[in-house]
């Protein structure tokens, strides 16, 4: 059994080690991590998976502000997930609530590089070859992509481009009251 929880300053170092673990050092190297590189997940959608039992992180997931094509999106991952623990639907779980989240905030799309088979399985589905481009080398058929409001994918496209440096975004500007 497992808890979700909004991501605290104290699990960063849990969070950190558990995506080296999942992940390895060369996920460094990735275009999805180039547009990480100096920019804070947004933090109304950074959460975790917490063992009830011993209150062990066991999950996380973060989504990161990005651009495309001008247009504000969210990028998701790391999700990852204890690797002694994956398929019991911790990854599943934690990305659910966090797309419920993100439907409350005013972005209007999430991508991602990753599975099709594993990310439908929440929504997300494959985009056209070449409709985004990234800033380095992606495998066109693992780039998917999830509308927060109806019909937004369709019209998304362009540069994938990160938020500014050092800039924490937690919303597009214009929704900031």
């Amino acid at each position: 059994m497992w808890e979700l929880r909004s991501e605290q300053a104290a699990d960063t170092a849990a969070v950190e080690a558990l995506v080296t673990a999942t992940f390895g050092p060369g996920r460094l190297a990735k275009t999805a991590y180039r547009l990480r590189e100096g920019v804070d997940p947004v933090p109304e959608l950074s959460f975790v998976a917490v063992s009830t039992a011993d209150k062990q992180l066991i999950g996380s997931v973060r989504f990161w502000p990005v651009s495309v094509g001008g247009k504000p999106s969210l990028l998701l991952g790391p999700l990852a997930v204890r690797p002694d623990l994956r398929g019991q639907g911790i990854g599943i779980a934690l990305m659910q609530f966090a797309l419920e989240t993100a439907r409350t905030l005013p972005f209007e799309t999430v991508i991602l590089v990753g599975d099709e088979p594993y990310y439908a399985k929440v929504g997300f589905a494959r985009l056209p070859p070449g409709r985004l481009r990234f800033p380095g080398p992606v495998d066109p058929s693992r780039v998917l992509g999830l509308s927060l409001v109806p019909g937004a994918l369709l019209t998304l496209s362009g540069q994938v481009l990160r938020a500014p440096l050092n800039h924490p975004v937690a919303a597009p500007s214009a929704a900031i009251g």
